[in-house]
């Protein structure tokens, strides 16, 4: 069999990747093993704006402009909704932060999307004394749903297969790489923290950041939208929430724990006062970098085997325009950022 790509794993990068060879005409053919799940738990939310110190995200405006037309091309594509547009409510501790608050919506990177007005009034079972910063704009993606269906997609036309990739099973020649009977012209590598594992890039600086979420059922906490303050409430409809999320550097492992759980309880209690009960809990590793950009970009030595990793908590807004650049690079050899480049590493 001939190809144009490999493409190992099958999360938002992989994703985000293969759809763009669709668009281009290249065919590929993905791994995927379900050995790494930070897609699927993560919280899928958009929003441009740091909740803790209020300043812009990295290059948002520029990645939500890429990533609003590829999710809604994803729901036509599939006649599905993944895109729920959410408000952010901020819950604010103190006089001084209501102060920084207005000071970052004035401005005009973040004015689009921070209302200059507290919110003062009152949520039945939600802990509020010195009221709400409101986020508009904002929402978030269905990743579990979105993942699911496309991977379904992949299956029904062969080009997905469901097994683990066999690193010394790959030959590298000048022009192609070869697996078992697959040739291909290029390889990309989208595995997440199983990067560790890879021969060919665990070089780069990952490190393990394990994240928790429980999903409960409070029928008296009538939201709908996200509230922010020691951890997240997402709505997810007929009063189900998602309550997120702890990270643990030293966990390596991707089973939830009783002591998640109980950190998830602590910091939920400390502004919600209605009953609630604890539907489902889930863990996942999520691959981060020291310096908070993704890892995008060719092997040193071996220039047919690429990269596309690291996206962060971020990623339904990173993982669209950096499958675009990755692309760009690979077949037109328009440089990459210096900033998400893997040359930084070197």
């Amino acid at each position: 069999m001939q190809v144009d790509y490999l493409i190992v794993g099958l999360g938002l990068a992989g994703l985000a990747f293969t759809k763009k060879l669709e668009e281009e005409n290249k065919s590929f053919i993905v791994f995927e093993d379900d050995s790494q799940n930070s897609s699927k738990v993560a919280g899928g939310m958009y929003n441009p704006v740091i909740l803790k110190r209020f300043t812009p995200v990295w290059e948002a405006e520029d990645q939500l402009k890429i990533a609003l037309p590829f999710y809604n091309e994803l729901e036509i594509k599939f006649q599905k909704k993944y895109d729920y547009k959410v408000d952010i409510y901020r819950i604010f501790k103190s006089i001084e932060e209501q102060n920084n608050w207005f000071i970052a919506a004035d401005k005009p990177s973040l004015s689009n999307y921070m209302s200059s007005k507290i919110i003062h009034k009152k949520f039945k079972g939600v802990l509020s004394n010195a009221g709400f910063g409101k986020l508009t704009n904002t929402g978030r993606i269905d990743t579990k749903e979105l993942l699911k269906d496309y991977r379904t997609y992949l299956n029904n036309q062969n080009k997905l297969k469901g097994e683990s990739f066999i690193y010394s099973n790959l030959e590298i020649a000048n022009n192609e790489v070869v697996y078992k009977e697959i040739k291909a012209s290029k390889i990309v590598f989208c595995e997440g923290f199983g990067l560790q594992k890879n021969p060919f890039f665990n070089y780069l600086p990952m490190q393990e950041a394990k994240g928790e979420l429980i999903i409960i059922h409070a029928p008296e906490l009538t939201i709908d939208f996200l509230i922010k303050a020691a951890v997240f409430v997402m709505p997810l409809g007929n009063n189900y929430y998602k309550v997120g999320a702890t990270f643990n550097w030293k966990d390596k492992t991707k089973n939830p724990t009783e002591e998640g759980k109980q950190e998830l309880i602590t910091k939920l209690d400390s502004f919600i006062t209605v009953p609630y009960q604890i539907v489902e809990h889930i863990a996942g590793i999520r691959p981060t970098i020291k310096d908070r950009r993704p890892l995008v970009g060719k092997h040193p030595k071996y220039k047919n085997l690429a990269i596309l990793n690291g996206l962060g908590t971020r990623g339904v807004m990173i993982a669209p325009i950096t499958a675009k650049a990755l692309y760009n690079y690979l077949e037109y050899d328009i440089k990459l950022s210096t900033e998400i480049d893997i040359s930084r590493f070197h």
